[in-house]
């Protein structure tokens, strides 16, 4: 039969908030369980950056350093490569809120772990324009985080890929760091007359032909070549993925999200179901920087401490 885990807290998620969650609550001695499933949004990114102290640190040595940190810890830990299947409400009489089912490899997985409170941290899903090459590019000269990536990529001349509404306001902001921006809709209606017009006075042109592929060697892009055999000289660029939330296991359970499927939290990272919290990317539209997840997870460990004694922090 299949170990059972009991915890104070359980954190779904292995990325900087939930990371940083852990070492917080590790810190408070809360007993705690870790479910990673082992499949970083930002794989691919050699480097991350504005990680005060880890600036173009790899996002996976990263988490390294942060997983070695952890075993100081000896209430804290960490199931690698497993899922939460299905998190569920209980009610043990004993404080047990929640319990959830678990899948991985091995028979060492648990099959459950119930917990007091329990934090989601899953991060997304990245769905990337339908352009073939387009992943050999990705993390290496073409990215989606301008605030991450844009300083290594100033004054070349840039693409911007997407087929999203937002597409002229992301130009507006790359446009910080070059005068040389190009904007691909790859033949996606997401920009009207008016905003290319608004583009096309600060230097930006708009190309609304449809993209064959990208062309380049080891990872460097050169240039967009388009349908009908254009090439558009390119130095880097950025990309607008579509962002999924990775929050199935939540559906059996009665709390907030908002249109996108985010978990609509407060300040403080509480849902609207009692002893569940989140931060990160689960409870906001679009990455954030692996600083700004982690100083949530920091933030929402804080708050569950508190909670678990009966005194709330100030909204």
């Amino acid at each position: 039969m299949s170990e059972a885990l009991e915890a104070d807290a359980l954190i779904i998620g292995g990325g900087p908030a939930g990371l940083s969650a852990a070492l917080n609550l590790g810190r408070a001695r809360a007993s705690v369980v870790v479910v990673d499933a082992g499949r970083p949004r930002n794989a691919a990114t050699l480097r991350s950056h504005g990680f005060m102290t880890r600036d173009g640190i790899s996002p996976l040595e990263l988490r390294k350093l942060a997983r070695a940190e952890l075993e100081q810890y000896p209430t804290v830990r960490v199931l690698d490569r497993v899922a939460v299947t299905v998190l569920s409400t209980a009610d043990s009489g004993d404080g047990i809120r929640f319990s959830a089912a678990l899948h991985g490899r091995g028979s060492s997985v648990p099959g459950t772990v119930s917990a007091r409170s329990v934090l989601v941290a899953t991060g997304l899903r990245e769905e990337l324009p339908a352009i073939e090459s387009l992943r050999a590019y990705y993390g290496m000269s073409v990215f989606s985080c301008a605030a991450c990536d844009a300083w290594e990529l100033q004054d070349r001349p840039l693409a911007l890929i997407g087929e999203t509404p937002d597409l002229a306001t992301r130009a507006r902001l790359i446009a910080r760091w070059t005068d040389d921006l190009t904007v691909f809709t790859h033949g996606a209606d997401v920009i009207d007359t008016a905003e290319e017009a608004e583009l096309a006075a600060s230097g930006i042109h708009v190309e609304r032909r449809a993209i064959a592929d990208l062309e380049g060697e080891r990872g460097a892009v050169s240039a967009v070549r388009l349908t009908d055999g254009t090439l558009v000289p390119v130095e880097g660029g950025f990309v607008r993925p579509l962002w999924h939330p990775m929050l199935d296991f939540v559906s059996g359970l009665d709390v907030d999200r908002d249109h996108e499927g985010h978990l609509l939290v407060d300040r403080s990272g509480r849902t609207s179901v009692a002893g569940l919290y989140a931060a990160g990317d689960a409870a906001a539209p679009g990455p954030q920087q692996l600083i700004v997840a982690a100083g949530q997870g920091a933030r929402a460990a804080a708050v569950l401490v508190h909670d678990s004694v009966g005194v709330r922090t100030a909204h």
